[in-house]
């Protein structure tokens, strides 16, 4: 597993990469909200009021900060975070 203290506009986040069988999952954490790798589904974390957007095709974590928002849940579309965003301005929002 790696784990990655990182920066994004003055605000420390926390990214993961967990390899499984055939795939990594990938995702960053913020002190509110989560961007993803296509393995997790954002839409059910809207049960728990965790705001998360997904991006496909990621195994890197800068494969995800670097690509398009394919998927926002209702709690992230709150907060500001759209499709077709990439990752770190996304976070911005999370």
């Amino acid at each position: 597993m790696e784990h990655e203290i990182m920066h994004v506009k003055g605000r420390q986040v926390e990214g993961y990469v967990i390899p499984l069988q055939s795939c990594n999952l990938t995702f960053i954490k913020s002190e509110s909200g989560i961007l993803a790798c296509g393995a997790i589904d954002v839409s059910a974390l809207d049960k728990f009021e965790i705001p998360a957007a997904r991006i496909s095709g990621v195994t890197t974590l800068d494969d995800l900060m670097k690509g398009s928002i394919k998927e926002v849940n209702s709690c992230a579309a709150e907060r500001g975070v759209k499709t077709g965003m990439n990752g770190e301005e996304a976070l911005e929002f999370l």
